[in-house]
């Protein structure tokens, strides 16, 4: 049986990565196709502890998370709801631990499309897990400054509901989208700045442009 196609969605807290899983998996599932979903390990440890990781439990947790998607069985898709880099790019803001980038970016490259969620959604609590909008911002910009730095290949997704779903599948369905492809295929240039509004008032001149 052929592989599936590994797909990693990545990004800050509260961009809206889980919800893009599910309407991913949904969308597929729908065609009939068969879809694994590695769900994301620091929830379900968050949950079961009461408490975030300290640092010495982190490395734990990045290879638990690599191990559901070794684990996945046959089948045409496989999603990964976070994959062991976010838990490098934690490590490394938080706690200024940096041993974990050689394993994480060695996972990382088993996926075929890395997508990476726009801090175009407002920020909201969400109990122990977010650290707030100045974090998410800090979290967004290291992350992409690390895949731009390592050369991993990876696409921007933006907006709400069934246009970020359509965005998505313009990468990974290139065609099969009603968005047009130009926008997934848009890279972050700007090595300076990760704001939160400039980045949506991009994303909103994006969406102006299409529509002319």
């Amino acid at each position: 049986m052929a592989q599936p196609l590994n797909v990693a969605v990545l990004g800050a807290e509260c961009t809206g990565k889980s919800s893009l899983v599910t309407a991913l998996q949904t969308h597929w599932q729908a065609r009939g196709a068969t879809v694994h979903v590695a769900h994301e390990v620091l929830r379900q440890w968050c949950d079961q502890q009461g408490r975030t990781p300290l640092a010495h439990e982190q490395r734990a947790i990045a290879q638990a998370q690599a191990g559901l998607v070794e684990q996945a069985g046959d089948g045409d898709f496989l999603i990964a709801d976070t994959s062991p880099l976010m838990t490098a790019i934690y490590s490394d803001v938080l706690f200024q631990d940096s041993s974990l980038y050689p394993f994480a970016l060695k996972h990382q490259r088993i996926y075929q499309h890395t997508l990476v969620t726009g801090l175009d959604l407002p920020w909201q609590a969400d109990g122990i897990q977010r650290d707030g909008a100045a974090m998410r911002e800090r979290i967004d910009a290291r992350l992409r400054d690390v895949l731009q730095r390592e050369g991993v290949g990876f696409s921007m997704v933006y907006g709400q509901g069934k246009q970020r779903l359509a965005g998505a599948l313009a990468v990974l369905e290139p065609g099969a989208s009603t968005l047009p492809q130009a926008r997934s295929s848009w890279r972050w240039l700007c090595d300076k700045c990760s704001d939160a509004d400039c980045e949506h008032r991009l994303f909103s001149d994006l969406q102006a442009a299409a529509t002319r």
